[in-house]
């Protein structure tokens, strides 16, 4: 209060010496010479009025940006606990699904983990496929621990790496490139792990494993894959729209932007992957 009281004395005391001096100035061009002097001394007055205000502006700005990330943190929260949801419903409904060799079971489940990955990133995948097989283990799964560990290898291998290709390519193309990825990662990941883990879990020779990689669980990972392919390139864009329009997704360009128009060509071709899966499916399972 008092700086402002000095400031408005100083502004006094200086029109007054003006209007002294412009009595002894001869011209316009002295007179516009004292009103620059007077202005210019003016300027080097300190703002002391408008700097609590700028702090208060920022300091809103902060909580405005803290409460939208707040809120986004809770619908990615709520969004990855329903998506965890509806993965433990499509491995049940899995088990519907006919058997390939007696023991190996085909899943879909990994359709609604890679949505999650194409939502949220790699790591919402590999999160959403540990605790769902966490969960199947505590209440449907008969093979433990072992079992535990080849569901999310399974799951990760060929969810993260979609995730991580479509992450980079955001458009149909990535899509189609990183779910190509994806289902190779899993035929390759579970090769290996068939070969070192099947043998302890049946009790079997290993030389008989190895004799089954090429005709059994090379084409079951292949067909495996491929058939969540399909289920993601027809089920993505109606899925995330609804989810968007619920608010519960983000609003991200890729191949369920809202600009993104209809394409009729790439779901017959989607379609026609589906149900050539579907086919394989059954061929594999001995059912035709």
């Amino acid at each position: 209060m008092e700086e402002d009281e000095c400031g408005l004395a100083a502004r006094i005391l200086r029109a007054s010496l003006l209007l002294v001096h412009l009595g002894e100035v001869k011209g316009f061009q002295g007179v516009f010479k004292y009103v620059k002097e007077c202005f210019l001394m003016s300027n080097y007055e300190p703002n002391v009025t408008t700097a609590p205000a700028d702090d208060y502006a920022a300091g809103a700005a902060a909580e405005l940006r803290m409460r939208r990330e707040s809120r986004n943190t809770v619908k990615t929260v709520t969004s990855l606990a329903m998506l965890t949801a509806l993965t433990y419903v499509a491995m049940l409904l899995s088990k519907l699904l006919p058997q390939v060799s007696g023991f190996l079971q085909m899943d879909v489940k990994d359709t609604v983990v890679c949505i999650g990955g194409f939502l949220f990133g790699p790591l919402s995948a590999a999160i959403i496929s540990i605790v769902v097989a966490l969960v199947e283990m505590f209440t449907v799964s008969d093979t433990g621990p072992i079992g535990l560990v080849m569901n999310v290898l399974a799951t990760c291998a060929f969810c993260c790496t979609a995730s991580f290709v479509y992450k980079k390519m955001r458009t149909r193309k990535g899509a189609v490139i990183g779910l190509t990825a994806g289902t190779l990662a899993l035929t390759a990941v579970m090769l290996l792990w068939n070969y070192l883990i099947t043998p302890l879990y049946m009790g079997i020779p290993r030389e008989t494993v190895a004799g089954m990689l090429p005709t059994v669980f090379l084409p079951f990972n292949l067909v495996k894959g491929g058939l969540n392919m399909a289920l993601i390139l027809v089920l993505y864009k109606p899925v995330v729209t609804a989810l968007r329009k619920a608010r519960l997704a983000p609003e991200r360009e890729g191949m369920a932007s809202g600009g993104d128009r209809f394409d009729a060509g790439f779901l017959l071709f989607s379609l026609a992957l589906l149900a050539t899966f579907v086919l394989l499916v059954l061929v594999l399972a001995g059912k035709i």
